[in-house]
């Protein structure tokens, strides 16, 4: 399959699986991310980190804060800067209105996963409310509960 056609294989490159525990996401989108070369080589090696990552938007732009990219081990590139603030390429109707709702909702904005998407690096950044101590303990109880139905299953097989 060429990795110009529409179904594409999708390779997901790294998760912020702190995001959905902490966040209700209510509302996702895909975004564009501007890298160097040797950013985008690394990334494709697995070398990123979107833990203690977060967006904040910026006048008319969107930008990707404190995601951890290793520095890429056959870069000549002594300035690297692995956390640095990183652009995102999104619509203006899609910045507009995830400055809106963050500005008058409260809401905040979370990258969920990066992955490589036709070659290009893609990041799924989601609009979310924080949970509180209680949706935290249900979503732990569900995640359990599910852990015994999946061994139960299994051992019936």
């Amino acid at each position: 399959m060429n990795k110009g056609e529409p179904g594409a294989p999708v390779k997901v490159v790294a998760q912020n699986k702190k995001a959905r525990f902490d966040y209700h996401i209510i509302e996702t989108f895909e975004a564009g991310i501007v890298l160097t070369g040797a950013e985008i080589k690394s990334i494709r090696a697995n070398g990123i980190s979107l833990a203690e990552s977060y967006i904040r938007p910026e006048r008319d732009e969107v930008y990707l804060l404190n995601a951890h990219i290793k520095p890429y081990s056959f870069s000549s590139d002594k300035e690297f800067d692995p956390v640095r603030k990183r652009k995102l390429l999104l619509k203006k109707r899609e910045i507009d209105k995830l400055r809106g709702r963050v500005e008058q909702k409260g809401l905040t904005i979370v990258p969920l996963s990066l992955y490589l998407k036709r070659g290009l690096a893609k990041l799924e950044i989601g609009l979310a409310k924080g949970k509180a101590a209680p949706d935290k303990r249900q979503t732990m109880k569900e995640r359990e509960s599910k852990r015994e139905l999946d061994r139960a299953l299994k051992r019936g097989k």
